[in-house]
């Protein structure tokens, strides 16, 4: 019986401090999407936390030569092999952080097509959540990515909240978008645009969401 190969799952954190709470929500996200692809499946799953603070020489250099380190080679190949990507980033300036940005302008940009990508950052305010809708979002559409719905947001205050009668706490999100990410990985792709093969020439072609949508309401 020929083994099944594991679902691989590499989530990318570009906090900078030690201990960061950008990579403790990586973690989070990672441990839930593992947890639900446990569920789902009798295979093995590989969880990988990419640390860029540990690469940023790494990036810079490459950026200016053009030839990345054997340590950043191995980190691209693994982002760009995963089964699903977890992508956070803290906020600066109310946008990415440029250590993320960098590492992402170093992936080819047909290299994440149709890759289920569950998105997050964190902040010291809710005020800059909608960081993931108008930076985060569109770069991985730039990247051809299926982008879960859910992202998630981690601001101070969110830290051990619960959440009340009218918002879903940090818990219940990071749940829901890992089971999000788990199933685009299982399965068809939930969000975005999914992998189908054109009948002329075998290429991907981008399906919207929304025909993906109207092709289930009519079936």
């Amino acid at each position: 019986m020929t083994a099944t190969a594991p679902q691989r799952i590499v989530a990318v954190s570009a906090g900078l401090s030690r201990p960061s709470s950008t990579r403790l929500l990586a973690d989070r996200l990672a441990a839930a999407t593992r947890e639900r692809l446990a569920a789902g499946q009798d295979g093995d799953v590989e969880i990988r936390v990419i640390e860029l603070r540990d690469l940023a020489v790494d990036i810079a250099n490459h950026l200016v030569t053009g030839f990345p380190s054997a340590g950043l080679r191995e980190a691209i190949d693994a982002v760009t092999e995963a089964d699903g990507l977890i992508a956070v980033t803290p906020v600066f300036t109310a946008s990415y952080s440029g250590l993320f940005k960098s590492f992402f302008d170093l992936i080819d940009p047909a290299a994440l097509t149709g890759t289920p990508v569950l998105i997050a950052a964190t902040g010291g305010t809710a005020r800059h959540s909608l960081v993931l809708e108008h930076a985060l979002r569109p770069l991985f559409a730039y990247l051809r990515a299926v982008t879960v719905p859910t992202s998630v947001y981690a601001a101070s205050e969110d830290w051990g909240s619960s959440g009340d009668e009218h918002t879903e706490g940090l818990p219940s999100r990071i749940r829901r978008a890992g089971g999000e990410l788990a199933s685009a990985v299982l399965g068809p792709a939930v969000s975005g645009a999914s992998r189908t093969v054109g009948p002329d020439d075998g290429e991907d072609t981008v399906v919207p969401f929304e025909q993906q949508l109207a092709d289930l309401r009519l079936g």
